[in-house]
Protein backbone atom coordinates (compact mmCIF):
# COMPACT_ATOMS: atom_id res chain seq x y z
CA UNK A 1 0.00 0.00 0.00
CA UNK A 2 1.17 3.57 -0.61
CA UNK A 3 2.14 5.79 2.31
CA UNK A 4 -0.94 7.07 4.12
CA UNK A 5 -1.76 10.69 3.28
CA UNK A 6 -2.58 13.07 6.14
CA UNK A 7 -6.03 14.61 5.56
CA UNK A 8 -6.52 16.54 8.81
CA UNK A 9 -7.31 20.16 8.00
CA UNK A 10 -8.55 19.37 4.48
CA UNK A 11 -12.18 20.13 3.66
CA UNK A 12 -14.25 16.94 3.22
CA UNK A 13 -14.21 15.61 -0.33
CA UNK A 14 -16.65 12.69 -0.31
CA UNK A 15 -16.99 10.04 -2.99
CA UNK A 16 -20.32 8.15 -3.14
CA UNK A 17 -20.55 4.80 -4.92
CA UNK A 18 -24.00 3.21 -5.15
CA UNK A 19 -24.12 -0.50 -5.98
CA UNK A 20 -26.74 -2.34 -8.07
CA UNK A 21 -25.70 -5.63 -6.40
CA UNK A 22 -26.57 -7.46 -9.59
CA UNK A 23 -30.36 -7.21 -9.33
CA UNK A 24 -30.72 -7.40 -5.55
CA UNK A 25 -30.81 -3.61 -5.16
CA UNK A 26 -31.53 -2.18 -8.59
CA UNK A 27 -34.76 -4.15 -9.09
CA UNK A 28 -36.24 -2.37 -6.06
CA UNK A 29 -34.28 0.89 -5.72
CA UNK A 30 -33.89 3.40 -8.56
CA UNK A 31 -30.12 3.52 -8.24
CA UNK A 32 -29.55 6.21 -10.89
CA UNK A 33 -32.00 8.46 -9.07
CA UNK A 34 -30.07 7.93 -5.82
CA UNK A 35 -26.76 8.69 -7.57
CA UNK A 36 -28.12 11.92 -9.07
CA UNK A 37 -29.45 12.95 -5.66
CA UNK A 38 -26.10 12.21 -3.99
CA UNK A 39 -24.17 14.58 -6.25
CA UNK A 40 -25.82 17.60 -4.62
CA UNK A 41 -25.24 16.60 -0.98
CA UNK A 42 -22.87 18.83 1.05
CA UNK A 43 -19.26 17.66 0.78
CA UNK A 44 -19.85 15.25 -2.13
CA UNK A 45 -17.39 15.70 -5.00
CA UNK A 46 -18.12 12.53 -6.97
CA UNK A 47 -21.00 10.02 -7.19
CA UNK A 48 -21.49 7.06 -9.51
CA UNK A 49 -23.27 3.72 -9.97
CA UNK A 50 -21.53 0.30 -9.84
CA UNK A 51 -22.89 -3.10 -10.82
CA UNK A 52 -20.85 -5.07 -8.28
CA UNK A 53 -18.91 -2.69 -6.05
CA UNK A 54 -17.18 -5.55 -4.22
CA UNK A 55 -15.61 -7.03 -7.37
CA UNK A 56 -11.86 -6.72 -7.91
CA UNK A 57 -12.34 -4.44 -10.92
CA UNK A 58 -14.70 -2.11 -9.02
CA UNK A 59 -12.36 -1.91 -6.04
CA UNK A 60 -9.47 -0.93 -8.30
CA UNK A 61 -11.69 1.58 -10.14
CA UNK A 62 -12.81 3.24 -6.90
CA UNK A 63 -9.21 3.57 -5.70
CA UNK A 64 -8.23 5.15 -9.04
CA UNK A 65 -11.14 7.63 -8.85
CA UNK A 66 -10.22 8.61 -5.30
CA UNK A 67 -6.63 9.35 -6.33
CA UNK A 68 -7.58 11.21 -9.51
CA UNK A 69 -10.20 13.46 -7.87
CA UNK A 70 -8.42 13.93 -4.56
CA UNK A 71 -11.24 12.38 -2.52
CA UNK A 72 -10.60 12.01 1.21
CA UNK A 73 -13.81 10.29 2.35
CA UNK A 74 -15.60 7.23 0.95
CA UNK A 75 -19.29 6.31 1.17
CA UNK A 76 -20.48 3.04 -0.36
CA UNK A 77 -24.20 2.30 -0.59
CA UNK A 78 -24.42 -1.45 -0.98
CA UNK A 79 -25.04 -4.48 1.26
CA UNK A 80 -24.04 -5.46 4.78
CA UNK A 81 -20.85 -4.07 6.36
CA UNK A 82 -20.61 -7.34 8.31
CA UNK A 83 -19.06 -9.06 5.31
CA UNK A 84 -18.00 -6.23 2.98
CA UNK A 85 -16.62 -3.42 5.13
CA UNK A 86 -12.99 -4.73 4.95
CA UNK A 87 -13.26 -4.83 1.14
CA UNK A 88 -14.06 -1.13 0.89
CA UNK A 89 -11.59 -0.15 3.59
CA UNK A 90 -9.01 -1.70 1.29
CA UNK A 91 -10.03 0.84 -1.38
CA UNK A 92 -8.88 3.63 0.95
CA UNK A 93 -5.59 1.84 1.67
CA UNK A 94 -4.94 1.50 -2.07
CA UNK A 95 -5.69 5.20 -2.49
CA UNK A 96 -3.18 6.09 0.25
CA UNK A 97 -5.81 7.02 2.86
CA UNK A 98 -6.68 5.88 6.37
CA UNK A 99 -9.08 2.89 6.16
CA UNK A 100 -11.44 4.38 8.75
CA UNK A 101 -12.39 7.33 6.53
CA UNK A 102 -15.17 5.12 5.24
CA UNK A 103 -18.93 5.00 5.83
CA UNK A 104 -21.34 2.27 4.75
CA UNK A 105 -24.99 2.79 3.76
CA UNK A 106 -26.75 -0.57 3.83
CA UNK A 107 -29.35 -0.19 1.08
CA UNK A 108 -29.77 -3.93 0.47
CA UNK A 109 -30.63 -5.62 3.81
CA UNK A 110 -32.09 -2.43 5.30
CA UNK A 111 -33.83 -1.17 2.19
CA UNK A 112 -34.33 -3.12 -1.04
CA UNK A 113 -34.89 -6.54 0.57
CA UNK A 114 -37.49 -5.24 3.03
CA UNK A 115 -39.37 -2.94 0.64
CA UNK A 116 -39.65 -5.07 -2.51
CA UNK A 117 -43.34 -4.27 -2.87
CA UNK A 118 -42.85 -0.49 -2.66
CA UNK A 119 -40.14 0.78 -5.03
CA UNK A 120 -40.93 4.44 -4.48
CA UNK A 121 -40.52 4.21 -0.71
CA UNK A 122 -37.43 2.04 -1.12
CA UNK A 123 -35.80 4.68 -3.32
CA UNK A 124 -36.65 7.49 -0.89
CA UNK A 125 -35.31 5.46 2.03
CA UNK A 126 -32.09 4.78 0.10
CA UNK A 127 -31.67 8.53 -0.36
CA UNK A 128 -32.16 9.02 3.40
CA UNK A 129 -29.55 6.37 4.22
CA UNK A 130 -27.02 7.87 1.80
CA UNK A 131 -27.67 11.40 3.10
CA UNK A 132 -27.07 10.25 6.70
CA UNK A 133 -23.92 8.35 5.67
CA UNK A 134 -22.51 11.42 3.90
CA UNK A 135 -23.26 13.64 6.91
CA UNK A 136 -21.36 11.25 9.18
CA UNK A 137 -18.53 10.83 6.68
CA UNK A 138 -17.75 14.54 6.63
CA UNK A 139 -16.77 14.31 10.33
CA UNK A 140 -14.75 11.08 10.12
CA UNK A 141 -11.19 11.27 11.38
CA UNK A 142 -8.25 8.93 10.81
CA UNK A 143 -7.96 6.16 13.43
CA UNK A 144 -4.69 4.37 14.08
CA UNK A 145 -3.64 1.05 15.52
CA UNK A 146 -0.70 0.05 17.71
CA UNK A 147 1.31 -3.14 17.29
CA UNK A 148 2.36 -5.68 19.93
CA UNK A 149 4.33 -8.92 19.85
CA UNK A 150 2.58 -12.30 19.60
CA UNK A 151 3.37 -15.19 21.94
CA UNK A 152 4.03 -18.10 19.58
CA UNK A 153 2.55 -20.82 21.78
CA UNK A 154 -0.88 -22.41 22.24
CA UNK A 155 -2.89 -23.74 25.16
CA UNK A 156 -5.19 -26.67 24.40
CA UNK A 157 -7.66 -27.58 27.15
CA UNK A 158 -8.73 -31.21 26.86
CA UNK A 159 -6.79 -34.31 25.86
CA UNK A 160 -9.43 -36.18 23.89
CA UNK A 161 -9.29 -36.87 20.16
CA UNK A 162 -10.16 -33.26 19.25
CA UNK A 163 -7.62 -31.77 21.66
CA UNK A 164 -4.82 -34.06 20.46
CA UNK A 165 -5.58 -33.37 16.79
CA UNK A 166 -5.38 -29.62 17.47
CA UNK A 167 -2.12 -30.03 19.39
CA UNK A 168 -0.51 -32.10 16.63
CA UNK A 169 -1.76 -29.78 13.88
CA UNK A 170 -0.21 -26.78 15.61
CA UNK A 171 3.00 -28.59 16.57
CA UNK A 172 3.43 -29.73 12.95
CA UNK A 173 3.58 -26.02 12.06
CA UNK A 174 6.33 -25.42 14.62
CA UNK A 175 4.10 -24.03 17.36
CA UNK A 176 4.83 -25.06 21.00
CA UNK A 177 1.68 -26.46 22.61
CA UNK A 178 0.62 -26.94 26.24
CA UNK A 179 -1.95 -29.77 26.35
CA UNK A 180 -3.91 -29.79 29.62
CA UNK A 181 -5.97 -32.86 30.51
CA UNK A 182 -7.96 -33.23 33.75
CA UNK A 183 -7.76 -37.04 33.70
CA UNK A 184 -4.88 -39.42 34.22
CA UNK A 185 -4.86 -40.63 30.59
CA UNK A 186 -5.30 -39.04 27.18
CA UNK A 187 -8.12 -40.15 24.89
CA UNK A 188 -11.33 -38.98 26.53
CA UNK A 189 -14.57 -40.72 25.55
CA UNK A 190 -12.92 -42.31 22.51
CA UNK A 191 -11.13 -44.68 24.88
CA UNK A 192 -14.47 -46.45 25.39
CA UNK A 193 -15.30 -46.87 21.69
CA UNK A 194 -14.00 -49.88 19.77
CA UNK A 195 -14.85 -48.84 16.22
CA UNK A 196 -17.13 -46.58 14.22
CA UNK A 197 -20.22 -47.68 12.33
CA UNK A 198 -18.22 -47.51 9.09
CA UNK A 199 -15.63 -49.93 10.51
CA UNK A 200 -12.79 -47.60 11.52
CA UNK A 201 -10.71 -49.10 14.35
CA UNK A 202 -11.00 -46.31 16.91
CA UNK A 203 -8.60 -47.87 19.41
CA UNK A 204 -5.85 -48.32 16.81
CA UNK A 205 -6.33 -44.72 15.66
CA UNK A 206 -6.38 -43.47 19.24
CA UNK A 207 -3.20 -45.28 20.29
CA UNK A 208 -1.42 -44.01 17.19
CA UNK A 209 -2.59 -40.46 17.97
CA UNK A 210 -1.47 -40.68 21.61
CA UNK A 211 1.91 -42.01 20.51
CA UNK A 212 2.40 -39.10 18.10
CA UNK A 213 1.49 -36.61 20.83
CA UNK A 214 3.94 -38.08 23.32
CA UNK A 215 6.73 -38.26 20.74
CA UNK A 216 6.32 -34.66 19.59
CA UNK A 217 8.85 -32.52 21.46
CA UNK A 218 6.84 -29.33 20.91
CA UNK A 219 3.88 -30.66 22.91
CA UNK A 220 4.02 -30.46 26.70
CA UNK A 221 1.43 -32.78 28.24
CA UNK A 222 -0.07 -31.90 31.62
CA UNK A 223 -2.33 -34.72 32.86
CA UNK A 224 -4.43 -34.53 36.04
CA UNK A 225 -4.16 -30.76 35.69
CA UNK A 226 -6.59 -27.83 35.63
CA UNK A 227 -6.61 -24.17 34.62
CA UNK A 228 -6.94 -22.05 37.77
CA UNK A 229 -6.35 -18.57 36.37
CA UNK A 230 -6.56 -16.98 32.94
CA UNK A 231 -5.92 -13.42 31.75
CA UNK A 232 -4.72 -11.41 28.76
CA UNK A 233 -5.89 -10.91 25.20
CA UNK A 234 -5.39 -12.34 21.73
CA UNK A 235 -1.70 -12.99 21.11
CA UNK A 236 -0.80 -12.44 24.78
CA UNK A 237 -2.63 -14.75 27.19
CA UNK A 238 -1.24 -15.86 30.56
CA UNK A 239 -2.60 -18.97 32.29
CA UNK A 240 -1.83 -20.60 35.61
CA UNK A 241 -2.13 -24.39 35.71
CA UNK A 242 -2.40 -26.62 38.79
CA UNK A 243 -0.24 -29.59 37.76
CA UNK A 244 -0.74 -33.21 38.80
CA UNK A 245 -1.87 -34.54 42.15
CA UNK A 246 0.44 -32.22 44.07
CA UNK A 247 -1.18 -29.24 42.39
CA UNK A 248 2.05 -27.39 41.76
CA UNK A 249 1.26 -24.13 39.98
CA UNK A 250 2.87 -23.32 36.64
CA UNK A 251 2.42 -20.09 34.70
CA UNK A 252 2.54 -20.18 30.92
CA UNK A 253 2.29 -17.49 28.23
CA UNK A 254 0.48 -18.32 25.00
CA UNK A 255 -1.01 -16.53 22.03
CA UNK A 256 -4.17 -18.64 21.53
CA UNK A 257 -6.41 -20.95 23.53
CA UNK A 258 -8.39 -23.91 22.22
CA UNK A 259 -11.21 -25.43 24.30
CA UNK A 260 -11.64 -29.17 23.65
CA UNK A 261 -13.06 -30.37 26.97
CA UNK A 262 -15.39 -32.91 25.37
CA UNK A 263 -18.67 -34.24 26.76
CA UNK A 264 -19.73 -36.87 29.27
CA UNK A 265 -22.15 -39.80 29.33
CA UNK A 266 -25.34 -39.21 31.29
CA UNK A 267 -25.96 -41.64 34.17
CA UNK A 268 -29.78 -41.74 34.13
CA UNK A 269 -32.13 -42.50 36.99
CA UNK A 270 -34.45 -44.26 34.55
CA UNK A 271 -35.38 -47.77 33.41
CA UNK A 272 -33.78 -49.42 36.50
CA UNK A 273 -30.31 -48.19 35.52
CA UNK A 274 -28.06 -48.41 38.56
CA UNK A 275 -30.56 -50.76 40.25
CA UNK A 276 -30.32 -53.82 38.01
CA UNK A 277 -26.95 -54.85 36.49
CA UNK A 278 -28.74 -56.06 33.38
CA UNK A 279 -29.54 -52.45 32.43
CA UNK A 280 -26.51 -50.80 30.82
CA UNK A 281 -25.69 -47.83 28.58
CA UNK A 282 -24.70 -48.25 24.94
CA UNK A 283 -21.07 -47.47 25.81
CA UNK A 284 -21.09 -50.12 28.53
CA UNK A 285 -22.66 -52.56 26.07
CA UNK A 286 -19.95 -51.73 23.54
CA UNK A 287 -17.28 -52.58 26.08
CA UNK A 288 -18.92 -55.98 26.67
CA UNK A 289 -19.05 -56.59 22.91
CA UNK A 290 -15.33 -55.78 22.68
CA UNK A 291 -14.59 -58.26 25.46
CA UNK A 292 -16.99 -60.84 23.88
CA UNK A 293 -18.23 -61.83 27.32
CA UNK A 294 -20.32 -64.91 28.09
CA UNK A 295 -23.32 -62.78 29.04
CA UNK A 296 -23.72 -61.64 25.44
CA UNK A 297 -23.01 -65.06 23.93
CA UNK A 298 -25.88 -66.56 25.94
CA UNK A 299 -28.19 -63.56 25.63
CA UNK A 300 -31.46 -64.43 23.87
CA UNK A 301 -33.18 -61.05 23.84
CA UNK A 302 -31.74 -57.54 23.98
CA UNK A 303 -33.73 -54.30 24.00
CA UNK A 304 -32.19 -50.92 23.19
CA UNK A 305 -34.07 -47.78 24.23
CA UNK A 306 -33.15 -44.60 22.39
CA UNK A 307 -33.31 -40.92 23.49
CA UNK A 308 -32.85 -41.62 27.21
CA UNK A 309 -32.34 -38.25 28.86
CA UNK A 310 -32.28 -36.27 25.63
CA UNK A 311 -34.93 -34.62 23.43
CA UNK A 312 -36.99 -33.85 26.50
CA UNK A 313 -37.79 -30.74 28.51
CA UNK A 314 -34.54 -30.87 30.48
CA UNK A 315 -32.32 -31.61 27.46
CA UNK A 316 -34.16 -30.69 24.25
CA UNK A 317 -31.16 -31.39 22.00
CA UNK A 318 -30.42 -34.59 20.06
CA UNK A 319 -27.19 -36.37 21.01
CA UNK A 320 -26.66 -37.11 17.32
CA UNK A 321 -24.57 -40.29 17.41
CA UNK A 322 -26.86 -42.53 19.55
CA UNK A 323 -28.87 -44.00 16.66
CA UNK A 324 -25.73 -44.89 14.69
CA UNK A 325 -24.20 -46.37 17.84
CA UNK A 326 -27.30 -48.53 18.40
CA UNK A 327 -27.20 -49.81 14.81
CA UNK A 328 -23.46 -50.52 15.11
CA UNK A 329 -23.91 -52.47 18.34
CA UNK A 330 -26.82 -54.42 16.84
CA UNK A 331 -24.78 -55.45 13.79
CA UNK A 332 -21.82 -56.50 15.97
CA UNK A 333 -24.10 -58.50 18.28
CA UNK A 334 -25.59 -60.30 15.31
CA UNK A 335 -22.06 -61.34 14.30
CA UNK A 336 -21.24 -62.44 17.86
CA UNK A 337 -24.54 -64.22 18.46
CA UNK A 338 -26.63 -64.70 15.26
CA UNK A 339 -29.62 -66.09 17.17
CA UNK A 340 -30.05 -63.09 19.46
CA UNK A 341 -33.32 -61.15 19.19
CA UNK A 342 -32.71 -57.40 19.18
CA UNK A 343 -35.39 -54.73 19.59
CA UNK A 344 -34.58 -51.04 19.09
CA UNK A 345 -37.19 -48.73 20.62
CA UNK A 346 -36.76 -45.34 19.00
CA UNK A 347 -38.47 -41.98 18.60
CA UNK A 348 -36.77 -41.07 15.28
CA UNK A 349 -33.98 -43.09 13.69
CA UNK A 350 -31.35 -40.51 12.78
CA UNK A 351 -28.65 -42.45 10.95
CA UNK A 352 -27.37 -39.41 9.06
CA UNK A 353 -26.34 -39.50 5.41
CA UNK A 354 -24.69 -42.68 4.16
CA UNK A 355 -25.16 -44.28 7.59
CA UNK A 356 -28.73 -45.02 6.49
CA UNK A 357 -27.37 -48.06 4.64
CA UNK A 358 -26.29 -49.69 7.92
CA UNK A 359 -29.79 -49.16 9.32
CA UNK A 360 -31.13 -51.16 6.35
CA UNK A 361 -28.55 -53.88 6.93
CA UNK A 362 -29.63 -54.20 10.55
CA UNK A 363 -33.29 -54.49 9.53
CA UNK A 364 -32.40 -57.15 6.95
CA UNK A 365 -30.58 -59.15 9.64
CA UNK A 366 -33.69 -59.27 11.78
CA UNK A 367 -33.25 -56.32 14.11
CA UNK A 368 -36.74 -55.10 14.99
CA UNK A 369 -37.28 -51.32 15.16
CA UNK A 370 -40.31 -50.06 17.10
CA UNK A 371 -41.21 -46.39 17.24
CA UNK A 372 -42.56 -44.87 20.45
CA UNK A 373 -43.91 -41.42 21.29
CA UNK A 374 -42.40 -39.14 23.91
CA UNK A 375 -45.73 -39.08 25.76
CA UNK A 376 -45.86 -42.88 25.83
CA UNK A 377 -42.37 -44.04 26.74
CA UNK A 378 -41.41 -47.71 27.27
CA UNK A 379 -41.65 -49.19 30.74
CA UNK A 380 -39.02 -51.51 32.25
CA UNK A 381 -39.82 -53.74 35.21
CA UNK A 382 -38.50 -56.96 36.75
CA UNK A 383 -40.80 -59.93 36.13
CA UNK A 384 -40.56 -63.46 37.53
CA UNK A 385 -41.63 -66.46 35.48
CA UNK A 386 -40.98 -70.11 36.31
CA UNK A 387 -38.73 -69.03 39.17
CA UNK A 388 -36.55 -66.96 36.84
CA UNK A 389 -36.11 -63.21 36.86
CA UNK A 390 -36.34 -61.29 33.58
CA UNK A 391 -36.51 -57.69 32.51
CA UNK A 392 -39.94 -56.97 31.09
CA UNK A 393 -40.09 -54.10 28.62
CA UNK A 394 -43.56 -52.86 27.73
CA UNK A 395 -44.01 -50.55 24.75
CA UNK A 396 -46.88 -49.48 22.51
CA UNK A 397 -46.44 -51.08 19.08
CA UNK A 398 -47.88 -48.61 16.51
CA UNK A 399 -48.50 -51.20 13.78
CA UNK A 400 -50.37 -53.60 16.04
CA UNK A 401 -52.01 -50.74 17.88
CA UNK A 402 -51.50 -52.33 21.28
CA UNK A 403 -49.03 -52.85 24.10
CA UNK A 404 -46.19 -55.24 23.41
CA UNK A 405 -44.36 -57.11 26.19
CA UNK A 406 -40.76 -58.14 25.65
CA UNK A 407 -38.90 -60.31 28.16
CA UNK A 408 -35.30 -59.21 27.84
CA UNK A 409 -32.03 -60.58 29.15
CA UNK A 410 -30.39 -57.18 28.71
CA UNK A 411 -31.59 -53.61 28.26
CA UNK A 412 -29.21 -51.02 26.74
CA UNK A 413 -29.95 -47.32 27.05
CA UNK A 414 -28.89 -44.72 24.47
CA UNK A 415 -28.22 -41.99 27.02
CA UNK A 416 -27.63 -38.32 26.31
CA UNK A 417 -24.21 -36.79 25.84
CA UNK A 418 -24.03 -34.03 28.46
CA UNK A 419 -21.61 -31.09 28.82
CA UNK A 420 -18.44 -31.63 30.82
CA UNK A 421 -18.88 -30.75 34.50
CA UNK A 422 -16.20 -28.06 34.43
CA UNK A 423 -17.76 -26.18 31.49
CA UNK A 424 -19.47 -23.58 33.68
CA UNK A 425 -16.39 -22.74 35.75
CA UNK A 426 -14.17 -22.76 32.66
CA UNK A 427 -16.54 -20.45 30.77
CA UNK A 428 -16.40 -17.98 33.65
CA UNK A 429 -12.61 -18.23 33.79
CA UNK A 430 -12.13 -17.69 30.04
CA UNK A 431 -15.08 -15.27 29.86
CA UNK A 432 -16.69 -17.17 26.98
CA UNK A 433 -20.39 -18.11 26.70
CA UNK A 434 -22.30 -21.37 27.03
CA UNK A 435 -25.55 -22.08 25.23
CA UNK A 436 -28.77 -23.01 27.02
CA UNK A 437 -27.74 -26.67 27.05
CA UNK A 438 -24.38 -26.00 28.72
CA UNK A 439 -22.13 -26.53 25.69
CA UNK A 440 -19.74 -23.82 24.52
CA UNK A 441 -21.27 -21.38 22.03
CA UNK A 442 -19.51 -20.14 18.92
CA UNK A 443 -19.43 -16.49 17.84
CA UNK A 444 -21.49 -17.19 14.70
CA UNK A 445 -22.82 -20.48 13.41
CA UNK A 446 -21.85 -19.78 9.79
CA UNK A 447 -19.34 -16.92 9.73
CA UNK A 448 -17.23 -17.94 12.76
CA UNK A 449 -18.11 -21.59 13.52
CA UNK A 450 -15.07 -22.44 15.69
CA UNK A 451 -14.38 -19.00 17.17
CA UNK A 452 -15.60 -17.48 20.38
CA UNK A 453 -16.65 -13.83 20.43
CA UNK A 454 -13.44 -13.25 22.40
CA UNK A 455 -10.61 -13.18 19.87
CA UNK A 456 -7.86 -15.74 20.18
CA UNK A 457 -10.01 -18.40 21.87
CA UNK A 458 -11.39 -21.29 19.79
CA UNK A 459 -13.39 -24.48 20.35
CA UNK A 460 -13.76 -27.93 18.83
CA UNK A 461 -15.18 -31.40 19.40
CA UNK A 462 -18.02 -32.33 21.70
CA UNK A 463 -17.26 -29.35 23.94
CA UNK A 464 -19.25 -27.50 21.26
CA UNK A 465 -22.04 -30.08 20.79
CA UNK A 466 -22.49 -33.86 20.45
CA UNK A 467 -20.90 -35.07 17.21
CA UNK A 468 -19.23 -38.03 15.52
CA UNK A 469 -15.48 -38.66 15.78
CA UNK A 470 -14.83 -37.68 12.15
CA UNK A 471 -16.71 -34.42 12.72
CA UNK A 472 -14.68 -33.71 15.86
CA UNK A 473 -11.46 -34.29 13.91
CA UNK A 474 -12.55 -31.94 11.11
CA UNK A 475 -13.55 -29.27 13.60
CA UNK A 476 -10.26 -29.67 15.47
CA UNK A 477 -8.34 -29.11 12.24
CA UNK A 478 -10.47 -26.03 11.58
CA UNK A 479 -9.66 -24.68 15.06
CA UNK A 480 -5.96 -25.25 14.47
CA UNK A 481 -6.18 -23.41 11.15
CA UNK A 482 -7.95 -20.47 12.79
CA UNK A 483 -5.41 -20.41 15.62
CA UNK A 484 -2.58 -20.30 13.09
CA UNK A 485 -3.99 -17.11 11.58
CA UNK A 486 -3.01 -15.50 14.88
CA UNK A 487 0.20 -17.39 15.60
CA UNK A 488 1.58 -16.94 12.07
CA UNK A 489 1.88 -13.19 12.73
CA UNK A 490 4.86 -11.79 14.57
CA UNK A 491 2.81 -8.77 15.58
CA UNK A 492 -0.88 -8.02 16.04
CA UNK A 493 -2.59 -4.66 15.88
CA UNK A 494 -4.90 -3.11 18.45
CA UNK A 495 -6.82 0.12 18.40
CA UNK A 496 -8.80 1.72 15.61
CA UNK A 497 -12.52 2.00 16.38
CA UNK A 498 -12.22 1.41 20.12
CA UNK A 499 -13.40 3.23 23.23
CA UNK A 500 -11.54 6.37 24.29
CA UNK A 501 -11.63 7.97 27.75
CA UNK A 502 -11.66 11.68 28.55
CA UNK A 503 -9.71 11.78 31.83
CA UNK A 504 -11.07 15.25 32.59
CA UNK A 505 -14.70 14.05 32.53
CA UNK A 506 -14.34 10.59 34.12
CA UNK A 507 -15.83 10.37 37.63
CA UNK A 508 -14.52 6.86 38.34
CA UNK A 509 -17.99 5.38 38.98
CA UNK A 510 -16.95 2.01 37.50
CA UNK A 511 -20.18 1.42 35.57
CA UNK A 512 -18.31 1.02 32.29
CA UNK A 513 -16.18 -1.72 33.86
CA UNK A 514 -19.32 -3.56 34.97
CA UNK A 515 -21.13 -3.46 31.63
CA UNK A 516 -18.20 -4.17 29.27
CA UNK A 517 -18.87 -7.65 27.77
CA UNK A 518 -15.21 -8.05 26.79
CA UNK A 519 -13.74 -6.95 30.15
CA UNK A 520 -11.67 -4.35 28.32
CA UNK A 521 -12.17 -1.53 30.86
CA UNK A 522 -10.77 -1.27 34.36
CA UNK A 523 -10.41 1.52 36.88
CA UNK A 524 -6.79 2.60 37.18
CA UNK A 525 -4.90 3.55 40.32
CA UNK A 526 -6.12 7.14 40.04
CA UNK A 527 -9.75 6.05 39.87
CA UNK A 528 -10.04 6.78 36.15
CA UNK A 529 -11.23 4.25 33.57
CA UNK A 530 -8.54 2.80 31.32
CA UNK A 531 -9.15 0.81 28.14
CA UNK A 532 -7.22 -2.26 26.98
CA UNK A 533 -7.29 -1.63 23.24
CA UNK A 534 -6.47 -5.26 22.45
CA UNK A 535 -9.63 -6.43 24.23
CA UNK A 536 -11.99 -3.64 23.18
CA UNK A 537 -14.22 -4.55 20.22
CA UNK A 538 -15.89 -1.16 19.81
CA UNK A 539 -19.37 -2.39 20.74
CA UNK A 540 -20.25 0.92 22.43
CA UNK A 541 -22.02 -0.51 25.49
CA UNK A 542 -19.77 1.47 27.82
CA UNK A 543 -20.25 4.70 25.87
CA UNK A 544 -24.03 4.50 26.10
CA UNK A 545 -23.82 3.71 29.83
CA UNK A 546 -21.41 6.49 30.85
CA UNK A 547 -23.26 9.04 33.01
CA UNK A 548 -20.60 11.72 32.76
CA UNK A 549 -20.08 11.48 28.99
CA UNK A 550 -16.40 10.66 29.47
CA UNK A 551 -16.33 7.85 26.91
CA UNK A 552 -16.36 8.09 23.14
CA UNK A 553 -16.03 5.51 20.40
CA UNK A 554 -13.61 5.98 17.54
CA UNK A 555 -15.57 6.42 14.31
CA UNK A 556 -18.89 6.79 16.15
CA UNK A 557 -18.58 10.03 18.09
CA UNK A 558 -21.54 11.91 19.54
CA UNK A 559 -21.08 14.69 16.99
CA UNK A 560 -21.08 12.26 14.05
CA UNK A 561 -24.26 10.64 15.37
CA UNK A 562 -25.99 14.02 15.80
CA UNK A 563 -25.02 15.05 12.27
CA UNK A 564 -26.58 11.83 10.91
CA UNK A 565 -29.78 12.42 12.89
CA UNK A 566 -30.01 16.04 11.71
CA UNK A 567 -29.50 14.90 8.12
CA UNK A 568 -32.44 12.53 8.49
Amino acid sequence: YPVEREVRGEPPRVGVFVCDCGTNIVKTVEVRNVVSYSRFLPGVVHAEENTFSCSIDSVKHMADVMREKGLNRLVVAACTPRTHEPVFQDVLRQAGLNPYLFEFANIREQCSLVHMADKRSATEKAKDLVRMAVARATLLEPLHSTSYKTQRAALVIGGGVAGMVVALSLADQGIPVHLVEKGRLLGGMAGRISRTLEGMDVQAYLQNLIGKVYRNLLIQIHTESRIIDFSGYVGNFVSRIALGKRRQVKEIAHGVTVVATGAEELKPALYLYGEDPRVVTLLELEQEIREAGDRLKHCNTLVMIQCVGSRDEERPYCSRFCCSQAVKNALELKELNPNIEIYVLYRDMRTYGLREEYYRQAAEKGVIFIRYENEDKPDVTVARENGLSALRVTVTEPTLGGRLRINADLVALAVAAVPARENKSLSQLLKVPLNEDGFFMEAHMKLRPVDFATEGIFMCGTAHSPKFIDESIAQAQASAARALTVLAQDELKAGGPVCRVSVRKCSGCGLCEQVCPYHAIALGEEGVATVNQALCKGCGVCVSSCRSGALDLGGVTDMQTWFAIQAL
